[in-house]
């Protein structure tokens, strides 16, 4: 995979130069490897952040962050592999926000909105400000017919200044779904107004 352009950053160049020199000596070494896999995410070389991050697995088998962030390179690309990766670094730490987060994405895309709720929740109790954590779960609300709980969500969202723009456009499709169109084509306007674009 090509990079992002993020290859300017002649300091992130020298760390991972450095990285590699180490490695050189510590081929086993599952911290240089995992930081390695970190620093390849950062320049936007995901095929090479992959590798390394296995290779930090196979060096250190209970490296729960290592599956997180392998779980995350999957989960556009590859939402089963992404999954499995994320089970896995929860059944070495179950209190990974990450892991959840990526779970709830994971289960989204793989239409079981159901358990996407159930990471969902679990992510936004682990990391009570995340916005993605946030988002995730009102999504996944919606998905699972529970719009009310997304509503509700979504207002909290507002009031506490998270994300705004995608708490109007999800509390749009919840309210829509409540038969309150009036109100859904509000909270539509004003997330166009703030630049919200549906992927």
């Amino acid at each position: 995979m090509t990079n992002t352009g993020n290859d300017t950053n002649p300091k992130l160049t020298l760390y991972i130069k450095f990285l590699k020199e180490q490695l050189a000596f510590e081929p086993q070494s599952a911290t240089l490897h995992y930081n390695l896999g970190l620093a390849y995410s950062h320049k936007g070389l995901s095929a090479e952040a992959v590798s390394e991050f296995k290779q930090a697995i196979e060096c250190d088998p209970n490296l729960a962050e290592a599956y997180v962030n392998l779980g995350g390179l999957y989960a556009d690309s590859e939402p089963a592999k992404s999954i499995e990766a994320n089970i896995k670094a929860l059944e070495i730490n179950p209190d990974l926000g990450a892991a959840h987060s990526n779970l709830a994405f994971g289960y989204l895309r793989d239409s079981k909105p159901d358990k996407a709720v159930v990471h969902g929740k679990r992510a936004l109790e682990l990391m009570p400000g995340s916005a993605k954590a946030y988002q995730l779960l009102a999504a996944a609300y919606i998905e699972a017919g529970q719009v009310e709980a997304s509503a509700e969500l979504s207002r909290k969202m507002l009031e506490e200044g998270i994300s705004p723009a995608a708490a109007h456009f999800n509390l749009s499709i919840a309210l829509g779904a409540m038969g309150r169109e009036e109100e859904a084509a509000e909270h539509a306007r004003a997330a166009e107004e703030l630049g919200y674009k549906v992927s």
